[in-house]
Formats: C-alpha cells, structure tokens, sequence
C-alpha cells in the first residue's frame, strides 16, 4: 500500500523474502481478504489509544473502501461489518500488481542487516546491498513463519536505539490444562458462546480442535489474554424456565449433543428427564455460563494471525511513522506495538499506518 500510495514509483524499491507480494493477503480471511470494518475505532486494538487514533484518522476505513473502489474493488459487508472481497483476496493483489507496475522490486531477497552511512541507509541483503534515502520497515511480526515472518523489523529497530513490547502470538487458539482435555475429545464441534478476559468481552463461535480451543470468540480473545483466568459462557442467553419435562438434558441444551454430553459427564451429571433434576444439580448445571479456567497457552506464532507488541509507538511520529531517533526511518504496520482485533483491524491498520508514511514521504520529495 505504501509504494502504491508514494508518487515516483520509479525511485521505488521493494525487498521482500517471498516469491509474490502480499503473501499475507492471499491467504487471509480464508483466501478472501478482510480489508477492513465498517466500525473502526481506537479501542478495537491494543496500543496507545492516542496514537491508533491519530493513524486512523488520517486514513479511515471509509477512504480504504474509496481508494479500492476507485480501482474497481467493491467488498461486500458480512457479519461483524466485516468487509471481503466478493471473490477472493486476488482482486486486492491484482490491484497492487497494476499500482506497481513502474516499482523495482527484490523478491526471494533476505534481509541481514541495516546501517546508514553519512544521509544513506546501507541495507545489506543475501543479494547484495542496496543504498536508499528514505528506509520503511512494513516487515510484519513473528506470525505466519511459513510465508517470510521474522524477527528482522525488531532487529533494525533494535540496532538504531529504539525499544520494544515484550511480543507474543495474537489471534491465536488456546492450549488447554489437563481439567480441560475432555474438550480435544469435541474436536470438529462449533459453538456460539461468550468469552471474557479482564479486559474485554466477545461473542461469536468457538471451535473445539485437536490442540484446544479457536474460532473468532477465541481469537479475539487471546489478543487481550497474557495469562490467568478466562470465563467462557457456553450458554449465553439461555432461559432456564426450559429445563422442565421429560426430555433429556442433552436435547434441551442449546449445544451440540456431543458437546452437551460430555459437559455433564465433566460435571458429574447424569443426562436424564429435566424434571428430575435436584436444584443442587441446576446450580451445577449453570456453572457452564461462567466456566472458568486458565489457557495452559496458545497454538503459537504457526498458527497466530498477528503479532502482539512490537516496536514502540512512544518513539514513532504518528503524522509520519519516522522514528523519533533516525530521521527517514519508518515503521508502519504490525511491525509496531499496535495491533487490532478480528474483523478486518489490522489491515486497515496497516492501510492507514501507510498511507501517513507515503504523505509524509511525498512531501520531502516534493516540496
């Protein structure tokens, strides 16, 4: 997005480790590419509100769908204000491919190291070395290794005094401690539940898998989740006036009847008539809107969508995204320690972070 946005392509040079660009966007939103959501505000990501908020601003979500659109992208609304594309992540791509058509690129090119020598960055690849003026690090976070994440944004931050938060996976699912293992058992099983952390709240679908628990609820969720306790409510807004007659308890219970199962037997509860239940066992019973348990950790960075923490927005200009110690340094995107929750946030985070880095860029070229 920067270099589409940057007006002399032809001084333009893109360094990427991968064999196409934008290999992220290919395979994100299941191959259709959520660029961004209808609602898009500060505390839809973890960083210092004040900053997010100066980045968004300048580059709304209502500018991303109006820059793509006037390229003949037009992404349909789905659940969640979740905007993707009708098709699949290629309409983004082929967007891109036109927009750089006059841009230099170093593809399967790994960076090792950067240094700058009097006004000029040195930037030494398995390539060979290249020299610029103005030097953008759009290098992502540790997520996704198998199509190029690496640590070599921090390293660069790092090597020209900057600090960082403490990274970790984001958007990722949870491992589970021994208690919890009756749920690998449910692997495949989906369901509508409510997640709560010590920060915030979400709704949305929970995925039983082989390594623990996912889905959108658990995603979201892990992004405010460090360690400790989450409360799960797997049965949000269930009315209990229904747990009377004769039938079982595993066909009254709005979940799967796997699922309904095995909770009972968790919880020691036989699956009988309704109207046998003793009131000791509805209070069991509803323990299951406020289950509560400690993730043993998360399916880590092979399988996160983002990476949390990063380079310190404290030190970056957020009209510009220059560091404040090295004039014509740039950070943007996940690179930094701002990073959104699911349903598009990111990418417009990283649309946004560009699009104040290339007027900030344009402008020393041109004025």
């Amino acid at each position: 997005m920067l270099a589409s946005l940057l007006f002399n392509k032809q001084d333009i040079l893109l360094i990427d480790s991968n064999t196409k660009i934008g290999a992220k966007i290919a395979i994100s939103g299941g191959g259709k590419c959520n660029l961004t959501n209808e609602s898009v505000e500060a505390s839809n990501y973890v960083g210092e509100e004040w900053f997010v908020q100066s980045v968004l601003s300048r580059f709304d979500q209502k500018a991303v769908l109006a820059w793509f659109d006037q390229r003949g992208v037009t992404p349909q609304v789905r659940k969640g204000g979740q905007y993707f594309c009708q098709k699949s992540a290629d309409e983004v791509l082929s967007v891109f491919h036109r927009e750089l058509r006059e841009v230099d690129f170093a593809m399967q090119t790994v960076v090792s190291s950067v240094k700058k020598v009097d006004k000029a960055f040195t930037v030494e690849t398995d390539k060979g070395t290249f020299l610029a003026k103005h030097l953008v690090i759009a290098s992502g976070g540790l997520s996704f290794p198998k199509i190029g994440a690496s640590g070599i944004g921090y390293a660069i931050a790092e090597g020209f005094g900057h600090s960082m938060t403490t990274t970790a996976p984001a958007l990722v699912g949870f491992t589970l401690q021994p208690e919890q293992f009756f749920f690998k058992v449910l692997s495949g099983a989906s369901l509508e539940v409510q997640i709560t952390t010590e920060e915030k709240s979400f709704s949305g679908d929970l995925l039983f898998a082989h390594k623990g628990i996912s889905g959108p609820a658990v995603l979201n969720a892990s992004l405010y989740w460090e360690k400790g306790q989450i409360e799960i409510d797997f049965l949000p807004g269930f009315d209990w006036g229904l747990l009377q007659g004769k039938k079982q308890l595993s066909t009254i219970l709005p979940l799967p009847k796997k699922v309904a199962k095995a909770f009972l037997e968790h919880l020691k509860l036989l699956d009988k008539p309704a109207e046998k239940l003793t009131d000791a066992e509805k209070e069991c019973l509803k323990t299951l809107q406020t289950y509560s348990f400690a993730p043993a950790g998360t399916f880590g960075y092979s399988k996160a969508e983002v990476t949390r923490g990063g380079v310190k927005s404290s030190e970056i200009d957020p009209y510009s995204m220059m560091s404040l110690k090295e004039p014509d340094l740039y950070f943007i995107g996940e690179v930094l320690d701002v990073t959104g929750e699911l349903g598009g946030y990111n990418f417009q985070w990283a649309f946004s972070s560009a699009y104040c880095c290339a007027d900030r860029i344009n402008g020393d070229i041109y004025v």
